[in-house]
């Protein structure tokens, strides 16, 4: 069973450099284990419901808002924002600037989709620092994955495929979708990003969840975090998260005596079984729990408690 959403005991802002300030919140136990959190996305935002995996008693739960999207500032639906700070090398440093500040020398690290990616990244530069690791939905942004889905899905979804590709500039290639996006992300006129930014994120949702969802994805979101978050994944997506193709699994080697739990939907359509299955096989240490029925969202059924009794797990670990 998964625990109780705590209330946070402490939030505010970390100046991390280049204009940016990292929005964080801390709960559960201070004296507790030290575990962050990593959001997905690129640029969705930390939510309060993450914190009920852990439980309150024996963790000291940190959370924040990568940069340029939910409270952290600047936030990228405005004006001027300099995307160039924005790259995985850099929300690397940021964990390590937020590690710093809260004391910590070793934490357990908890990531949904983007967020492996983003641990990956970090546990593999820095692995004297994490102690455990927790992925649910397990995403590698390998450009093999981000093909997957910008091209490879269409058959799965035809309407939502149509209603994408139509959204672009007519005679957009496929392979040339995100870049096309990424720029009327940023035309001069609000109308035009406004309507990309809804685009966008309802085919990318389209397979969030193996439950049909009522509408379109992007019904009754905050139009500047549909902008923001459509800008992040476009910037990072066409570049391929800055990595070298395989990169995360070429150095899993060095998450050597690190244990981890990957939480996977068999019917995970967003990130597929493979990608996880492969982690598992390349990460010496790493278990593979397969959820029957279950795709990517972690309110799947089954997906929480995996994820939830995988960190019960490590509630005692030494750091």
């Amino acid at each position: 069973m998964v625990h109780p959403v705590t209330e946070p005991v402490a939030s505010g802002w970390l100046e991390v450099g280049d204009g940016n300030a990292l929005w964080w919140q801390e709960a559960g136990n201070p004296n507790g284990v030290p575990a962050l959190i990593l959001h997905g996305g690129p640029g969705s935002g930390s939510s309060a419901s993450m914190r009920r995996f852990f439980d309150p008693r024996c963790y000291r739960i940190i959370g924040f808002d990568q940069r340029g999207c939910g409270k952290s500032t600047p936030h990228a639906s405005g004006e001027g924002v300099d995307f160039s700070v924005i790259t995985t090398a850099h929300l690397v440093a940021d964990i390590e600037r937020l590690r710093a500040h809260f004391g910590v020398d070793r934490w357990v690290i908890y990531g949904g989709s983007w967020g492996t990616t983003l641990g990956l990244a970090y546990a593999e530069e820095h692995p004297e620092h994490v102690a455990a690791m927790v992925f649910g939905g397990v995403t590698t942004t390998r450009r093999r994955e981000i093909d997957w889905l910008y091209r490879g899905m269409a058959p799965l979804y035809p309407a939502e495929w149509e209603r994408f590709v139509a959204g672009a500039p007519v005679g957009t290639p496929e392979d040339e979708l995100i870049a096309a996006y990424n720029k009327l992300l940023f035309d001069a006129d609000p109308a035009v990003r406004d309507k990309a930014a809804r685009d966008f994120h309802d085919w990318d949702n389209a397979a969030a969840s193996v439950n049909a969802q009522v509408g379109r994805p992007s019904d009754g979101v905050d139009p500047a975090r549909l902008l923001a978050r459509g800008r992040i994944v476009t910037h990072f997506f066409q570049h391929g998260a800055w990595m070298e193709e395989g990169q995360l699994f070429a150095n899993a080697h060095r998450l050597r005596g690190i244990p981890g739990v990957l939480v996977q939907g068999r019917l995970d359509l967003q990130g597929p079984l493979v990608t996880a299955w492969e982690l598992a096989r390349a990460w010496p240490g790493a278990e593979l729990v397969v959820i029957d029925g279950a795709g990517h969202s972690a309110g799947d059924a089954g997906m929480a408690e995996a994820i939830t009794a995988a960190l019960d797990g490590f509630a005692g670990v030494t750091v």
